[in-house]
């Protein structure tokens, strides 16, 4: 099955110098013509299927996260179109529907809903997900008296824990601390050995080469390479995998 399908997609960004006078604003509404454009993502074409794990990588601005945010629906693509088939979980923005008077347990439901689950779901799922963030004796507390590190805790937890068909992740498997983050990685591969869909973006050659089996390289907007993980990343001249020595 075809979890993810982008076709010539292309997504434009219009660049401004800056501050300006009223009299260069004004010109600049009848010269729109004139404003700089950024390419970030042009004539992108690829097919996820179920159960792969992709990796995308490239230089800072390559078009990484808008492509992500394409595919999540958080952007329109200016050309070309997105197919999604399944329940996506994107851990892109962590907790930004989040609301600081509400308290952990309120936030849990209402994040859960913003990112499509239903009220049973969430409640069915509610102490699992308060458990792995490790916040039982703060979960009715409101959010502004969490520190950043629990409500990104939270809200990883709740995406991680409502079982969705499809994962994409954008460099925040650094949340928390190293018995956190060691807890993430480990529910990461826990899901693509379940068989789901993962696409994640990350600087970490090492934990691509463990998670992905195949890697997408962007480079300037444009797709440059769509391979198997460890040829995407010799190419990239990303470091190798480390060789275990026998004992």
């Amino acid at each position: 099955m075809i979890r993810i399908d982008c076709q010539s997609v292309s997504k434009n960004f219009h660049r401004h110098s800056g501050r300006q006078l009223l009299r260069q604003h004004a010109r600049r509404m009848f010269r729109a013509h004139r404003l700089t454009v950024f390419h970030a993502l042009q004539d992108i074409s690829f097919r996820i299927h179920s159960g792969e794990s992709v990796g995308i990588v490239g230089r800072n601005g390559a078009g990484k996260s808008t492509l992500l945010a394409v595919i999540s629906g958080l952007a329109r693509p200016d050309a070309g179109h997105v197919s999604v088939n399944g329940r996506i979980a994107a851990l892109l923005e962590l907790g930004a529907g989040f609301h600081p008077d509400l308290t952990g347990s309120e936030n849990l439901l209402l994040n859960a809903a913003l990112l499509g689950f239903s009220e049973k779901e969430a409640h069915a799922r509610f102490d699992e997900i308060v458990a792995f963030a490790g916040l039982e004796d703060f979960i009715e507390e409101p959010l502004r008296t969490y520190s950043s590190g629990m409500s990104l805790r939270l809200a990883f937890s709740i995406a991680i824990n409502l079982d969705p068909e499809i994962l994409i992740v954008d460099e925040v498997l650094a949340v928390g601390d190293q018995a956190f983050q060691q807890k993430c990685m480990a529910r990461v591969h826990a899901f693509r050995q379940a068989g789901k869909t993962i696409l994640a973006v990350s600087h970490s050659a090492a934990m691509l080469r463990g998670l992905c089996d195949r890697a997408i390289w962007l480079d300037s907007g444009r797709l440059v390479m769509d391979d198997s993980v460890n040829r995407v990343l010799d190419a990239y001249g990303a470091p190798a995998a480390p060789v275990t020595q026998p004992h």
